[in-house]
């Protein structure tokens, strides 16, 4: 499926300059002809894929870089001019709406979804331009996968959002308001168990890639387990719902079919001339070869100053505002451990020729693979991968579902045995996210975790009590475990939305 990147180039132009409730995607070619053919559903399809590629000069997987790590306890970065979008975020600034990441976040998103909803409309609308039943239901089953994948996005990020289950104008969207954020899970959760129920296990050839079964059983799992954290904000995602076991089930699934395991050398799972391997149950597929083909979120965590010694070309975060690791992070290494040499680095050697003390991640940098500038790098991004599986089974069996202590401390062992360490027992629920935060660096799961575990306002308070020597951020608030509606979206119409608490 490498090739979906390829396709439809110029939506990413088209789309770059969408703002405010402008939601009509580039799929939405219907009333010229479209929609005729299988061909021509598969290109709308792989359009709705392509929302995960450069759009506005970064990539989908670069807002989880700017909204979850930087924001987590993994990376510090207040800024010394406190310009860049990611230096307010990680400061816990009330006045963020008007960046914009922010904007940019809300209109790509809605964007999938509208291409999503534009190929679910025209495959009702003509049914017999795809006469294989069979096909025809897979691509209703992909279309509806990723709108569950971006709405699941959306939960996470703003809570409230509103809901379209069908293509609509900028003026109909203008009428609809933001849903509970229960009502927006009942359409996660069906369009998942729809794709559960009718997509393959696995794909070959240029297919590979594609959305799965197994694959929407992992997001739905996800899905689950952030609905039973405790529900630490009216409006955010968790609900306190206690659905574990429905989680650990859908784990159980991917696990019993013997298609995944986990590598033996950690490298090797992001390793450009690997990818694919036994670790990735799904992730977003990038190649070198310019503009909508590779991708952009390794340039986000790199200091330009090491890209002016090692890369052909520019780029990279700038010295006013560097996505530093914390301290904190590296110092929760145990010695040893063999992860620190594939996903840090620690310094470089200046063109001067003066050692500069950085942290950063490298964990998806190969300088020998950079493609011909910062937005062409060819490697997948991991969205999940076979050991983020075994331990979210682990914590679903230390939140109350069915398994021993035994089942967790195997789990946590495996992965601690590959880094090159000794054996524990007795994992507790902080043991495995310390585990958890060491093992996914650099994958923004960080975030992610304290927020389902309701541990984030404490951790993150304590965190910033010892970490912020600038005295930049601010105390971290219920509030803030979601972020604020753009503010361009709250001009457009008076009164449809309204500014979600503890923002200005």
């Amino acid at each position: 499926m490498k090739k979906i990147f390829l396709l439809i180039c110029t939506a990413f132009m088209l789309g770059a300059c969408e703002e405010d409730l402008n939601l009509s995607p580039i799929s939405d070619a219907g009333s010229n002809g479209f929609y005729n053919n299988p061909d021509d559903f598969e290109q709308a399809v792989n359009g709705i894929y392509a929302t995960f590629g450069v759009q506005n000069n970064v990539d989908y997987a670069s807002y989880y870089v700017v909204l979850g790590e930087s924001r987590s306890d993994n990376i510090y970065t207040p800024g010394q001019a406190g310009v860049r979008d990611w230096n307010s975020i990680n400061n816990f600034q009330n006045t963020i709406a008007t960046l914009g990441t922010i904007r940019n976040v809300w209109n790509v998103t809605f964007n999938g979804i509208m291409r999503a909803n534009t190929v679910l409309d025209q495959l009702k609308e003509k049914p017999d331009a795809v006469p294989d039943a069979t096909l025809r239901t897979r691509f209703e089953a992909e279309a509806r996968f990723l709108r569950a994948y971006f709405y699941f996005d959306l939960v996470k990020w703003f809570g409230k959002v509103p809901i379209f289950e069908t293509f609509v104008t900028p003026t109909e969207a203008l009428e609809i308001a933001r849903s509970p954020v229960e009502e927006v899970y009942n359409l996660i959760i069906s369009d998942l168990s729809f794709a559960i129920d009718n997509l393959p296990e696995s794909y070959s050839g240029a297919d590979r890639g594609r959305a799965t079964s197994l694959a929407a059983k992992g997001i739905l799992a996800r899905v689950y387990m952030t609905r039973s954290g405790p529900e630490l904000h009216p409006d955010g995602p968790c609900l306190g719902s206690n659905e574990y076991g429905q989680a650990l089930t859908l784990l159980d699934d991917i696990i019993s079919t013997g298609k995944f395991s986990m590598l033996d050398n950690y490298a090797g799972i992001f390793d450009y001339n690997n990818e694919g391997n036994a670790e990735i149950v799904f992730d977003f597929q990038f190649i070198t070869g310019g503009v909508g083909a590779g991708g952009y979120f390794p340039t986000e965590y790199y200091d330009e100053g090491w890209a002016r010694v090692n890369l052909p070309f520019p780029g990279g975060n700038p010295g006013d505002g560097s996505k530093r690791i914390s301290d904190d992070l590296l110092n929760s290494y145990e010695e040893g451990d063999n992860r620190v040499e594939h996903t840090f680095q620690l310094d470089y050697e200046a063109e001067n020729g003066d050692i500069i003390d950085a942290q950063f991640y490298d964990k998806f940098m190969d300088v020998d693979m950079a493609g011909g500038d910062r937005f062409d790098w060819s490697i997948n991004y991991p969205v999940l991968r076979y050991t983020d599986v075994l331990m979210l089974r682990a914590e679903c069996i230390l939140q109350g579902a069915p398994g021993t202590q035994g089942d967790v401390d195997q789990i946590v062992n495996a992965v601690r045995d590959r880094a090159g360490l000794g054996p524990v027992s007795n994992v507790t629920l902080d043991m495995l996210l310390e585990e958890r935060r060491k093992e996914f660096a650099g994958e923004n799961l960080r975030w992610d975790d304290l927020m389902r575990t309701g541990k984030v306002v404490e951790v993150m308070n304590a965190w910033i009590g010892e970490e912020d020597s600038s005295g930049k951020m601010e105390p971290v608030k219920n509030e803030f475990i979601i972020y604020p509606i753009p503010q361009d979206q709250l001009d457009v119409k008076a009164g449809l939305y309204e500014q979600n608490p503890g923002y200005l």
